[in-house]
């Protein structure tokens, strides 16, 4: 048997503890791309969830350049009413009209009763409306809502000042 010179080191004996620092440096990275990739999965979920209600919004003339685009999704249409489209039945209960943006014109129709109060047909006064629904393939719109823009305050301020009729009711005395 050799003997081993008595300054040698001795063989160092391994402990459980000698590891768990090697263990603690891997941990904090495993648990960030843990949350990465949680986040991120959720993200994805979150935004294909919403892919199917998400609403777009188009002027009459674009959207009918992107008829097949659009065609059974819930979209919002915006344009002026036609002068003289206007239609109302009770029964069915129904509103028929035309909206239009640069020269392309959507037949709509709203089967509700009741519309907004600015929603009217004046002579000489543009009536801007927004409509919900959905396009149909016959490049008509099935409206779920109708959202009609009054002109400004400043707008039928200057109509009563010369004269003529205030279509929505008076206005109310400033200050």
């Amino acid at each position: 048997m050799m003997d081993e010179p008595k300054d040698a080191p001795l063989p160092r004996r391994r402990h459980a503890d000698d590891e768990e620092p090697e263990r603690r440096r891997w941990v904090g990275p495993l648990i960030a791309v843990g949350l990465a990739m949680g986040a991120a999965a959720i993200a994805g979920l979150v935004l294909t969830g919403m892919q199917d209600k998400a609403m777009y919004s188009k002027p009459v003339d674009e959207l009918l350049a992107q008829k097949t685009k659009f065609l059974g999704r819930p979209v919002r249409a915006e344009g002026l009413l036609v002068h003289g489209s206007l239609v109302h039945r009770d029964q069915p209960c129904e509103y028929r009209f035309v909206i239009e943006k640069n020269g392309a014109q959507l037949p709509v129709r709203y089967a509700q009763c009741v519309v907004p109060d600015t929603f009217k047909d004046v002579p000489d006064l543009d009536v801007g409306v927004t409509v919900e629904g959905e396009l149909q393939a016959d490049s008509s719109f099935e409206a779920s809502s109708v959202l009609a823009k009054c002109p400004s305050k400043y707008e039928m301020e200057k109509r009563k000042k010369d004269g003529e009729h205030v279509p929505h009711g008076p206005l109310a005395a400033g200050p």
